[in-house]
């Protein structure tokens, strides 16, 4: 896997074309070898002369390696993982060696030469192999919006057999006048933009990435939306997060970069894999439930089946349960970023909402969403930071409180406290609660024994063990307890997500502190 820069010097610059050399921090003058996880990355000079500079980067990428640690029981595992495109194309792999190798470069620093690093360079980056199933056309509109010119060359299956037609690889040379960390960041980003996949697991860290090396650029990119979902390897919690995130750097509205969008069939695609962050708060509370852009498991069944998406499924059920109940004045404990905010202000016969989050990121987005509700809307919805292990009086009196995905984001030592503050400080008529069943993830393939859906949660229960902390919780506060599935129900392992009504059965205690 090779990647080339080249450098020309400029008629009347001060400085040679040689100077890359600094930039990049490697000496022209030595061939250089790192080790990486995956192989080797060495780097060369083929030519550096005061007019022109050429850096190497070439890779031997050692096949066994990439997979080692990996179980056979692992749903990748197969000969692909030992043949395949890997050693020759570039991909992700190149962009971590990029970060590893340029780090410096990549992150603008240059102490020798400084007055480079914010130079716009005469740049040819060549790439021999690039893996691009679009075509050249996905090649040219990802780079050229970025000053670069674009050549875009397919490669041949066989050049012994030119009637088999073209492969989904390109030769790319970009041409282009830039600073080299520009460039470097560019290339760090859209190379497995192309490629479609990544080497390694995505979480959250990816989206920080994301939008490092994506800034003074990516915001303003036509194809923004575009090449997030295809840097998070379409994975829709992350997606979601990362464009929400786009937004708000932007001062735009979440809508406008499809962030606040659910498409079912990319909530079922993605099953037990998402990972995208509950934020943690810095508050008191470690609950930071921004609960729509985490999806923990938000199919609404196994692989396979298709349907409405478990979030949409919930929320279903829940505004059900507060009809059911006569809730006019309803408090979303946990409300994250406003998906259920936003359909119970759809329902005229909620009169007041009050979301309730811990995460000022979320509440944000939340607000965001409310501001474009029509005004006479907009008015019926009210959001507050707080944490819901401490008691807040204002809490006080209302019809209903939901805690939709809330509990199992919890430490068990700290639930008590989160009773507490329900259930006697604020003590509504009904309590909604939903959590999952951890008897249906033997449904997911995705999900290894003993694992959890989101790596957030702190537990995650059984029909029995929910049934038993809600008997005790009602028997504490005065509650009387019924139950519900929600989502398709399985004979042997039920729904996937279990959901319980509380209604409170004696007169209303005074508030504690």
């Amino acid at each position: 896997m090779l990647l080339t820069i080249s450098c020309t010097r400029p008629e009347g610059a001060g400085w040679p074309a040689s100077d890359l050399g600094f930039l990049l921090h490697k000496n022209p003058a030595r061939i250089q070898s790192f080790e990486q996880s995956y192989g080797v990355a060495h780097v060369l000079y083929p030519e550096a002369t005061e007019e022109r500079c050429t850096a190497a980067l070439l890779l031997e990428i050692d096949p066994v390696r990439l997979v080692r640690g990996k179980s056979k029981g692992a749903p990748e595992f197969s000969l692909a993982q030992y043949v395949n495109d890997r050693p020759y194309a570039a991909s992700s792999l190149v962009s971590v060696a990029i970060s590893t190798v340029f780090g410096s470069a990549l992150h603008g620093r240059c102490a020798q030469r400084p007055e480079l690093v914010e130079t716009a360079l005469p740049l040819r980056i060549e790439l021999p192999a690039v893996p691009c199933r679009g075509g050249a056309a996905d090649a040219e509109r990802v780079f050229a919006p970025l000053g670069w010119t674009v050549s875009a060359t397919p490669l041949p299956l066989d050049p012994a057999f030119p009637e088999w037609g073209d492969s989904h690889y390109l030769r790319l040379e970009l041409t282009g006048t830039l600073r080299l960390a520009d460039a470097l960041a560019h290339l760090y980003v859209l190379l497995p933009v192309l490629d479609g996949s990544k080497h390694y697991f995505l979480d959250t860290a990816e989206i920080d990435k994301l939008l490092r090396f994506g800034e003074g650029w990516l915001a303003a990119h036509p194809e923004r939306t575009w090449i997030t979902r295809r840097y998070l390897a379409r994975r829709h919690s992350l997606v979601h997060a990362a464009l929400a995130r786009l937004a708000e750097l932007d001062d735009r509205e979440p809508e406008e970069l499809g962030a606040v969008e659910e498409n079912s069939d990319d909530l079922a695609a993605e099953l037990a894999s998402a990972t995208a962050g509950f934020a943690l708060g810095d508050g008191p509370c470690d609950i930071a439930v921004s609960r729509d852009a985490a999806l923990s498991c938000d199919a609404a069944g196994p692989v396979g089946e298709q349907g409405p998406s478990l979030a949409v499924l919930r929320r279903a059920a829940v505004i059900g349960a507060l009809r059911e109940v006569g809730a006019s004045r309803v408090l979303d404990l946990g409300c994250g970023e406003g998906a259920l905010l936003r359909e119970l202000v759809a329902d005229s016969s909620f009169g007041e909402i009050v979301g309730v989050d811990v995460s000022i990121r979320a509440l944000r987005i939340a607000q965001r969403r409310m501001r474009r509700l029509p005004e006479r809307q907009a008015q019926r919805v009210s959001m507050r930071q707080g944490a819901l292990t401490y008691a807040d009086a204002s809490l006080r009196g209302y019809d209903a409180a939901v805690l939709m995905e809330v509990i199992e984001h919890v430490d068990p030592p700290r639930l008590g406290a989160l009773e507490h503050t329900v259930f006697r400080a604020a003590a509504p008529r009904a309590v909604i609660v939903t959590t999952p069943n951890s008897e249906y993830n033997a449904l997911y393939e995705t999900l290894t024994a003993g694992t959890f859906r989101h790596s957030d949660h702190r537990f995650e229960w059984s029909r029995a063990e929910f049934a038993e902390w809600a008997g005790q919780v009602g028997e504490t506060y005065g509650y009387s307890v019924r139950f519900e599935p929600v989502g398709p129900e399985d004979p042997e392992f039920g729904a996937s997500t279990q959901l319980a009504v509380f209604t409170r059965t004696t007169e209303e205690m005074g508030a504690a502190s």
